[in-house]
Formats: structure tokens, C-alpha cells, sequence
């Protein structure tokens, strides 16, 4: 099967994180997408992240009744920070019979090169971009596919600064997500 892994800090995931994974699994070749959730983004600091265990949990809850959808803890047990390569090579050894693919924002292109071995990342794996507000990349390669779905400028920022002012985030998030964040008084 073709794998399309969709790697994030998912704090917290949102429709538009859900969105982009449909899109790119029910208009591409992809017969599955996995929300892998990163316990450490190298790039942000680590203090305005919940637990990694929430933040898998409302993966979880987001996608359960989505057949074609996953989520992976697999970086849990990575050395952290984790890196993209590293993941990309655990994976591709445990899981033989599929072929990964990386899903990426249009905004990640411009420090891409900044990515630990982002040359293996292109020749082995591949890139399915989906575009973002503001980002207009001209990044030419052949393991590098630009994919047509909706502009997605819903931020995890704007949803956790609005939880926390005591404003509404309804239709930002899944009604199972928004429930547990209200139910565990996350990012009060």
C-alpha cells in the first residue's frame, strides 16, 4: 500500500489538518494517510506543547471513523527531538510492503534544506504538497508532487489562545475533540 505520512505536533489537531488527510487520500494515489504525531518539533519549542499522549488521543478521537485514516505514536519511541528521516527509515524497515510518502505544507519547502538528510527524504520517500496561505513554492523535483486542495489557514495558535479567552472554537475542531479539551480543561 502507498502510505501518505502526515506528521505534526497536532496541538490540537483541527478540521483542516482532517481536511488536507482527505484530500490527499481521496485525490491521490494514496491508499492510506497516518497522522503521526510528533512528541518534538526540532523547529518549536517544546513548553507550548500538551502531552504527547492528549495530542494523540484527540488524533485518535478526530479520525475514528475515518476507515482510511491512522494515527502513529511511532516517534514516542524515538530518540527526541525526532527527525523525519529517522522516523521515515524505522517505518520503511517495520513495514516493508509499503511505500511512504511525506505530506507536506507548501511553507515547509522554504526550509526544507534545513531538514536532517532532506536529499534521502526526496530520493527515497517523496513529497505530496498541499498548498498554504502566503507560501508559493518553486521547488522542482521528480519525487515532488503539488496537489490541488483547498487554502487552510486555521491555526492551532488561534484555536488554544480562543480556548483559553473562553471563546467559542466550534466548527474548528472535531465536536469528540472539542469534548475532551473541555472535559480535561486543556490549554486553560
Amino acid at each position: 500500500m502507498k502510505i501518505g505520512l502526515f506528521f505534526g505536533s497536532f496541538n490540537p489537531i483541527h478540521v483542516g489538518h482532517l481536511i488536507i488527510a482527505n484530500v490527499m487520500q481521496d485525490q491521490t494515489d494514496l491508499d492510506e494517510v497516518w497522522f503521526v504525531v510528533s512528541p518534538q518539533n526540532p523547529f518549536k519549542a517544546r513548553k507550548t506543547l500538551l502531552h504527547e499522549f492528549d495530542r494523540l488521543k484527540m488524533v485518535e478521537l478526530a479520525i475514528a471513523d475515518h476507515f482510511f485514516f491512522r494515527a502513529s505514536d511511532v516517534e514516542f519511541h524515538m530518540p527526541k527531538p525526532s527527525y523525519t528521516i529517522d522516523t521515515l527509515t524505522y517505518l520503511s524497515a517495520q513495514h516493508p510492503q509499503h511505500d511512504f510518502k511525506l505530506i507536506v505544507g507548501g511553507d515547509n519547502l522554504t526550509h526544507f534544506h534545513k531538514w536532517k538528510n532532506h536529499e534521502q527524504i526526496l530520493e527515497y520517500f517523496g513529497l505530496y504538497v498541499y498548498p498554504r496561505p502566503g507560501s508559493n513554492p518553486d521547488f522542482e523535483h521528480p519525487n515532488v508532487q503539488y496537489i490541488a486542495s483547498p487554502l487552510m489557514d486555521i491555526s492551532a495558535t488561534f484555536i488554544r489562545e480562543s480556548i483559553k479567552s473562553g471563546h467559542s472554537v466550534r466548527y474548528l475542531l472535531p465536536e469528540k475533540v472539542e469534548e475532551y479539551i473541555k472535559d480535561k480543561k486543556l490549554y486553560f
